[in-house]
């Protein structure tokens, strides 16, 4: 099979991934504290329409996601590398970067939440946050340098353990601050209901940029987008509804360490950092590893293992010296570049392509010195209308920006000259 750039496509033989561990994988992924906060965000909405705006909000967000990952079930190759059809070689580059970016603060952000929750469950009084960040960010990077073939079993054993444990914390979030009253409480206005839907929809949208970096080792397509879609949808809801009930009953900004409190107030103390810590896990690595393979794109002789121990080391760093939310606004900002970036991608592999990427030795995708100029300006013009829609209006502004990408790359690309096969200018 070739290899693009030092790039190896994943063979039949190494793909042992099917629909269950692509369930657990992103029920991983989903069952995360700062799901839990991000549920919080949504008080303003009251618990039933809150409830409306999370359902709607996933069951859009999550088809981008699963269609991306049925882009490297097809081609065996991360994500990073399918960018280069539509943005060219070099122009793939540009999304690299910025992958690397947000991964690396991602990261750091997830240390530093993880740290704090896990000081306030079971403090140490010699050591306190900054011992925690270093275990976390140890255990996690070694999760990370595994593998998929030990992924599965790790997913399977922590997952399960935090679905259960997880059930248990729904039962007490809601025996304490009781269904009835969270119910009937009334929605307390300053949030329209399309940008409390644009909130939920970013969390799975931010995921795309990581989805092929696994699907690329799923047995078949359709168990990679179903396990996906639906590990993600379920658990992810769940994580924002109680986040969402917490903060409605307690009037606090961050329902997740009033989740915890109530926890380790009943003394469920060991149950409460079991959370904490396997939660932290089974997210973070998946931006530790996708880091590793995402600089492949530009320096493949890097290494996977490499680019893994870097990544957990600077994103460790980054959690102690930095609390997250001096990193928050810029992530956010980094974040609504893949909106219409990824509209792109899936406009040019489904509709474009037909499904047809990498399937000859010579498709290098060069178009204009590695460059395809007419990506770039659909991107500007998806970017471009995510920041007025966010300003200006209350229309939300992921799925316009996606949309609207892809609309403009189609109508450009069809009036384009610009072959994507077109070869390298001599010393270009």
């Amino acid at each position: 099979m070739q290899s693009h750039k030092g790039i190896k496509p994943i063979g039949r033989e190494d793909r042992n991934l099917n629909g269950l561990d692509f369930f657990l994988l992103w029920s991983g992924a989903a069952v995360s504290l700062a799901e839990i906060w991000a549920g919080g965000l949504l008080i303003p909405l009251g618990f039933l329409s809150g409830l409306v705006v999370v359902l709607i909000g996933h069951l859009v967000g999550n088809t981008p996601l699963a269609l991306g990952g049925i882009i490297g079930t097809r081609t065996g190759l991360p994500t990073m590398v399918n960018v280069r059809p539509s943005f060219g070689v070099r122009g793939s580059y540009f999304a690299t970067v910025l992958n690397l970016v947000q991964l690396i603060g991602w990261t750091g952000v997830m240390l530093w939440i993880g740290g704090k929750a896990a000081e306030a469950v079971w403090p140490m009084p010699r050591w306190g946050f900054q011992a925690w960040v270093l275990l976390i960010g140890l255990v996690t990077t070694l999760w990370a340098l595994l593998g998929h073939r030990f992924w599965k079993w790790c997913n399977r054993i922590a997952v399960t353990a935090l679905i259960a444990l997880s059930g248990l914390m729904t039962y007490l979030v809601f025996l304490e601050y009781g269904w009835a009253r969270l119910v009937e409480s009334q929605p307390q206005g300053g949030m329209p209901f399309m940008v409390g839907l644009d909130l939920v929809i970013a969390m799975p949208i931010s995921w795309l940029p990581l989805v092929c970096d696994y699907s690329r080792y799923a047995r078949t397509g359709q168990s990679a987008f179903w396990g996906t879609w639906i590990g993600y949808f379920i658990v992810s809801s769940w994580m924002y509804v109680i986040g969402l009930g917490a903060a409605l009953a307690t009037s606090s900004p961050t329902p997740d360490s009033m989740v915890l409190k109530l926890m380790v107030d009943m003394g469920l103390v060991l149950p409460a950092i079991i959370i904490v810590l396997f939660s932290t896990f089974t997210t973070t690595f998946l931006d530790i590893y996708s880091t590793a393979v995402s600089s492949l794109n530009i320096w493949p002789q890097f290494g996977e293992t490499r680019g893994t121990v870097a990544c957990g080391i600077l994103g460790t760093a980054l959690a102690l010296i930095f609390p997250a939310t001096a990193y928050e606004g810029f992530l956010l900002f980094i974040g609504s570049v893949f909106c219409p970036l990824f509209g792109i991608v899936l406009m040019d592999y489904f509709v474009l392509h037909k499904r047809h990427y990498f399937e000859h030795e010579e498709e290098e995708y060069w178009y204009l010195r590695g460059i395809n100029p007419w990506a770039f300006a659909a991107w500007a013009s998806g970017f471009a209308l995510y920041h007025v829609f966010q300003r200006t209006t209350v229309l939300g502004s992921s799925i316009p920006s996606l949309v609207m990408a892809g609309v403009v790359y189609l109508v450009l690309m069809r009036l384009s000259r610009f072959g994507p096969l077109t070869p390298p200018l001599k010393g270009s």
